[in-house]
């Protein structure tokens, strides 16, 4: 009588895509019961760490009126968010910007886009898109579901002066603690 040996070898998880992550934000935002739990700042942004999907990084945020990120990126993540509730406004720039060796740039024409994002809607983007996220309204919070992969490595921040684009700084993990 023979036995045979069979050694099953697991593959390492994917990483999850864009779509995933648009999946997770969707879902995340409408767990009613999270989105309420959130601690509201009437001045400033809120935020709770939360568990993504195959190691990703994901954030539930809370938007006090009148407040943004301003310009940035997330490097070399990728990335999507929903708004939960309330409204943002997403500014971002069509065009691939070179990853290093710049400090001002000039934008051409056309480059800029503008979507309203009012709860229930979201969307996913690559790898160092350039954006500001905002809550114009004067008097309700916003909230919303962000997730990144890889975990973010850095954000760069950015200021904008008509067409031109300047890096003002890069923050780390450790600059966020």
């Amino acid at each position: 009588m023979s036995a045979s040996l069979s050694a099953s070898v697991s593959a390492p998880p994917q990483a999850p895509t864009q779509a995933d992550l648009l999946a997770f934000v969707r879902r995340t935002a409408a767990d009613a019961e999270l989105i309420t739990s959130l601690p509201l700042d009437p001045e400033g942004r809120t935020w709770l760490r939360l568990e993504g999907p195959g190691g990703s990084e994901a954030w539930l945020i809370g938007w006090p009126p009148g407040t943004g990120t301003g310009w940035h990126d997330h490097a070399d993540s990728c990335g999507a968010f929903v708004t939960a509730s309330g409204e943002l406004k997403e500014n971002s720039l069509a065009a691939r910007l070179p990853s290093d060796g710049w400090k001002t740039l000039e934008l051409t024409e056309g480059v800029d886009r503008e979507r309203r994002l009012p709860a229930g809607t979201g969307r996913s983007f690559g790898q160092h898109h350039v954006h500001e996220v905002l809550n114009e309204s004067p008097d309700r919070h916003a909230v919303s579901v962000h997730v990144y992969y890889p975990p973010l490595p850095q954000i760069r921040r950015y200021s904008r002066t008509g067409q031109v684009l300047r890096l003002e700084q890069v923050e780390r993990p450790e600059d966020w603690s």
